[in-house]
């Protein structure tokens, strides 16, 4: 079974976000590196997704500069860069052409936006009839506020707000709806060997 490694927005955008300095994994960079790392040394398949909303003036508009991957993260060459427009990273792209026209079947999905980017991308990847792994602690997230908090608050006083979602019941939630019905759940460590 052939596979890939599907990197999903692990981009500077989200650096430029108010609310990264509540990530919660600051070290996304490395632990990216080190499935890559890992995927190089088993002649898999490493693609690299950015996600892109053009002409919307925002850290996400190519125009800014900050839709690039992160520093630290280095294709090679012949890896597939992608760039997407919707949460997932299959909708708006040729991801499933490009996995399909590599014979892969089996995917490890990683990145930015545990709930949102990496948990959609791992249920299409599943619907469309890959084997997914979801390497839940190379994902990141930020905290949701609750739907009724003012817009106009400061991110770090939405964090203090009894209603924000915080990371681990982030992560948590998207885990347990994920598990056994669109991935299998996995550790950076369980991944790697190490």
């Amino acid at each position: 079974m052939n596979n890939a490694l599907v990197v999903i927005d692990v981009q500077e955008s989200f650096r430029r976000l108010p609310d990264w300095e509540f990530v919660s994994q600051p070290d996304i960079v490395g632990q990216v590196n080190r499935l890559v790392t890992a995927a190089r040394a088993q002649g898999h398949l490493v693609v690299w997704v950015l996600g892109s909303r053009p002409g919307s003036g925002t850290v996400f508009d190519p125009a800014r500069g900050h839709v690039r991957l992160m520093d630290g993260l280095e294709p090679h060459p012949g890896d597939p860069l992608i760039t997407k427009t919707a949460h997932n990273a299959f909708t708006t792209t040729n991801l499933h052409q490009t996995l399909t026209s590599h014979g892969v079947r089996r995917l490890t999905v990683c990145g930015i936006r545990t709930e949102q980017c990496c948990e959609t991308t791992t249920r299409v990847a599943s619907d469309l009839g890959f084997d997914v792994v979801f390497a839940t602690d190379a994902t990141a997230t930020t905290p949701i506020p609750h739907r009724d908090a003012p817009q106009d608050l400061p991110f770090s006083r939405l964090v203090s707000d009894p209603r924000t979602l915080g990371v681990a019941d982030v992560i948590a939630r998207t885990e347990y709806a994920l598990a056994g019905r669109f991935a299998a759940i996995r550790t950076v460590d369980e991944l790697t060997g190490a």
